[in-house]
């Protein structure tokens, strides 16, 4: 089902973004969240069409990201480049993880779930405000996947403090052969997030900038490990 939700995420209004969701299987349990964020230039659909990979025990929600670039593509933030180094709209960047955060609270009211199994995780821009968001609010998240990105460095101030960190499991996986963010992305972030935190699962892939059957397969098996 799709909620065409369309109130203005940035004014402070609402706080409410556009998504696609499948819905969890029933049960006397409440179900636990998986919220998936897509790359710059995308839209809702494109992770959407993992939703059925994942437990049906879990909603899964698709997030617009709230700034248009073009019909059907928008992004988390502006990304630009000067003398090849990558420039963000880091106004934009801090808007919209506070956009998330609460989207996430809504979601949670919304669809009764249980806030001790939420998942939060992207792919590319999205992977970047599953770092901002959770590393900046861990206690709200029973994890965060991080699929071929990398951790800003207008972050890190933010970033709790690591005995906090050390209860947010943290899943990171990168494609050796990624030439749009490469692999050094990861093994950086890895290294900073190592002297914060030891809850850290990380993997790479024989795959350029994409997902590959065996990261989804392993993804799956980590968030079902983490949730029990």
């Amino acid at each position: 089902m799709i909620m065409e939700i369309k109130t203005d995420a940035l004014k402070g209004e609402e706080l409410m973004l556009i998504y696609k969701m499948r819905g969890a299987e029933l049960s006397e349990k409440k179900p636990g969240l998986i919220l998936l964020l897509h790359g710059i230039g995308s839209n809702e659909e494109d992770l959407f069409r993992l939703a059925n990979q994942f437990p049906p025990d879990f909603v899964i929600v698709s997030a617009r990201a709230p700034y248009t670039i073009s019909p059907g593509k928008y992004t988390w933030f502006e990304l630009g480049f000067s003398n090849g180094e990558r420039i963000i709209n880091a106004e934009q960047a801090e808007k919209s993880r506070l956009v998330i955060n609460t989207f996430i609270s809504q979601l949670v009211d919304k669809y009764d779930i249980d806030p001790k199994k939420v998942f939060l995780g992207g792919f590319s821009q999205g992977g970047i405000m599953s770092y901002s968001v959770g590393l900046t609010f861990p206690k709200k998240l029973a994890g965060i996947f991080i699929l071929s990105s990398r951790l800003l460095p207008e972050v890190k101030p933010l970033i709790r403090p690591g005995e906090e960190l050390q209860s947010l499991p943290i899943f990171i996986a990168h494609g050796k052969n990624d030439p749009v963010l490469p692999l050094t992305y990861a093994t950086d972030a890895l290294a900073y997030l190592q002297t914060l935190t030891n809850n850290i699962t990380y993997h790479e892939y024989d795959i350029v900038h994409t997902i590959g059957e065996k990261e989804l397969a392993d993804l799956v098996d980590w968030i079902f490990a983490k949730s029990l």
